[in-house]
C-alpha cells in the first residue's frame, strides 16, 4: 500500500531535477527523462533528460480551506494517486482513464473521465502548482486574480511540456462510496443522445436517480448506451473484470452493474477499453494465460511502441495482401448538439467502430474560453468521442488522409482536438486553434532562451 512520501523527500526530489538541469550543457533542448508515455506520436531521439526520479509521489493528503486536498508530485501516476487517496474515502475530481497517467502529463495536456460533466477537465480542480520553467526556475502559479503567474496558470493546459514542467501541484479532492453501481441505458437513435446528455447534465439525475459518472459506448449507428454511475455506500456482489469478463462487452449484456470503487476507476484499463483485442488478449484461451496482472494499459503500449518500431502490423498487412492501414487514434471533442453529426459523418468516412463518448463541461465559467490554449468555451456542453484503431486506406496510408479528415470535420463542426496523437495542421491554423500568440508570448516571458520545445514543434513536427 502507497503512502504520502513527505515534504522532505519532495525537496530532495526537486534538488535533483535541479542538478540535473545545471548539469545540462547550456544550449542543450530540455526534456524529461521518463520510463513511460501515454503519447501516440513518436519523437526525435535527444539526448540526456531531466532526472525526475523522486517526484512520483503523493506528499500529501488533508483538510484545507474546508476542502480535502492532495499534495502531489508532477510525476504521480494517477494509478498511485488514486491509492493514497482512495485510503481516506477521496479521489481526484477527474481521473483519467489509464493508469500510467501522471497528474502532470494530464494538466499539462488534457484527460477526461465520466465526472467530467460535473467537474470539468483535471487542470480544473488544481489550486496551486510549482513548475520548472524553461529559464530554470521553480515558479508558484495560482488561479487567483492578480498572481503573479497567472498567465502561466492559464496557459499551462495542453501546453505539454512547451511552457515547463509541474514539479508539485495541489489538487481538489473529493469523497466517494466503496461502490458504483451502473446503469446501461441503450439509445436506438443516435438523434436522441444530445437531448438524454443535456438532461443529465442540467440536472445530475437519470429517471430520478443521481448520476455521479456518465460516459458511454456506441457500438453501431443504432446501437449507443449511455452508462450512469452512481455512487453508493450499500453493500452487495461486485462484478471483476479484471479476469476473465471483458468490461465493454458487459455494457451490451446487461443493463445493470456493480463494481468496487476501485475497479471502476480502472475498468478501462485492463483492457485498454477495447484496444487489447489487436494483441489477442481478449480471446479466452489467450486470457487464460496471459498474466492478470499484464492485462494493463502500459503493457499494450510498449507492444504499440514495439510495432511502430519494427514495422510490424504493416509487414502482416503486405504478407497477407491487404491495403495498407493507417493509425487512427485521437480524441476530439464536439458540441453535443453536432454529436449525430460527427458520428453519421465518422461512420460514412472512417468506419470504426466502437467509439467512446465521454461528456464534459468546464468548471470555470468565465471568460468565454477560459482556458486559452485548449478554447472550449464556458457553459457548452461538449461530448469527448474517442476512437483508436487501424482504418485500410491503401497507398495513401503514409499521408494520413483519414486523419487529416477528421481535423477538419471536427473544425468545422466548432470542436477541438486533443494533441496526445497525430496532429497535421499548418502552421497558421494550428495557431489559431490553440491560441498560439498567447502561448508564444507565456514562452517567452519563462522560456527567453528558447530551452523547451515548443508546442507545434513537439505535436505536428514531433521533435
Amino acid at each position: 500500500m502507497r503512502t504520502a512520501v513527505g515534504w522532505e523527500t519532495h525537496r530532495e526530489g526537486v534538488a535533483r531535477l535541479r542538478q540535473s538541469w545545471a548539469a545540462l550543457p547550456g544550449d542543450a533542448p530540455v526534456r524529461l527523462a521518463k520510463p513511460t508515455s501515454n503519447l501516440f506520436r513518436g519523437r526525435a531521439p535527444r539526448g540526456a533528460g531531466l532526472d525526475v526520479s523522486g517526484l512520483d509521489g503523493v506528499i500529501a493528503v488533508e483538510r484545507a480551506d474546508g476542502r480535502s486536498v492532495a499534495e502531489v508530485q508532477g510525476m504521480c501516476t494517477y494509478e498511485h494517486l488514486v491509492e493514497v487517496t482512495l485510503a481516506h474515502g477521496l479521489i481526484p475530481l477527474v481521473v483519467p482513464q489509464l493508469r500510467t497517467i501522471t497528474l502532470g502529463g494530464a494538466v499539462s495536456g488534457l484527460g477526461i473521465e465520466s465526472t467530467s460533466f460535473r467537474n470539468g477537465l483535471p487542470h480544473e480542480s488544481v489550486l496551486e502548482m510549482d513548475v520548472l520553467t524553461g529559464a530554470g526556475e521553480v515558479v508558484t502559479t495560482r488561479p487567483r486574480p492578480g498572481d503573479e503567474h497567472r498567465d502561466l496558470f492559464d496557459a499551462f493546459p495542453n501546453s505539454y511540456g512547451s511552457l515547463g514542467y509541474a514539479t508539485r501541484l495541489r489538487i481538489e479532492l473529493e469523497r466517494v462510496s466503496p461502490y458504483a453501481a451502473l446503469r446501461h441505458v441503450r439509445l436506438d437513435d443516435p438523434e436522441g443522445l444530445p437531448q438524454a446528455i443535456s438532461r443529465i447534465v442540467a440536472t445530475g439525475e437519470w429517471e430520478g436517480e443521481r448520476v455521479d459518472g456518465l460516459d458511454g459506448v456506441v457500438f453501431a449507428p443504432d446501437e449507443a448506451y449511455l452508462t450512469l454511475a452512481r455512487w453508493t455506500d450499500e453493500p452487495g456482489p461486485t462484478s471483476d473484470y479484471t479476469g476473465q469478463q471483458v468490461y465493454y462487452r458487459s455494457i451490451q449484456q446487461r443493463s445493470t452493474d456493480r463494481l468496487s470503487m476501485l475497479d471502476h476507476v480502472w475498468r478501462w484499463d485492463t483492457d485498454w477499453f477495447w484496444c487489447s483485442r489487436a494483441f489477442g488478449a481478449q480471446h479466452p484461451v489467450v486470457r487464460r494465460l496471459w498474466p492478470r496482472r499484464l492485462r494493463r494499459s502500459d503493457v499494450y503500449m510498449s507492444l504499440v511502441a514495439l510495432d511502430r518500431r519494427w514495422g510490424i502490423g504493416d509487414r502482416l498487412d503486405r504478407r497477407a495482401g491487404r491495403p495498407r492501414s493507417e493509425r487512427v487514434v485521437q480524441d476530439v471533442e464536439v458540441p453535443v448538439e453536432r454529436l449525430p453529426e460527427f458520428l453519421a459523418w465518422f461512420d460514412a468516412e472512417i468506419g470504426m467502430r466502437p467509439v467512446w463518448l465521454c461528456p464534459l463541461r468546464l468548471r470555470r465559467t468565465s471568460p468565454a474560453q477560459p482556458w486559452p490554449s485548449y478554447p472550449l468555451r464556458a457553459g457548452t456542453t461538449y461530448v469527448n468521442v474517442g476512437f483508436w484503431g487501424n482504418v485500410p486506406v491503401g497507398p495513401q496510408a503514409p499521408t494520413s488522409p483519414r486523419n487529416r479528415a477528421i481535423e477538419a470535420k471536427v473544425h468545422e463542426l466548432g470542436g477541438h482536438k486533443s494533441l496526445y496523437s497525430e496532429a497535421f495542421y499548418d502552421r497558421d491554423t494550428f495557431d489559431a486553434l490553440y491560441a498560439g500568440a498567447n502561448l508564444a508570448a507565456v514562452k517567452k516571458r519563462y522560456d527567453p532562451d528558447d530551452r523547451l520545445t515548443g508546442l507545434y514543434e513537439k505535436v505536428v513536427e514531433r521533435r
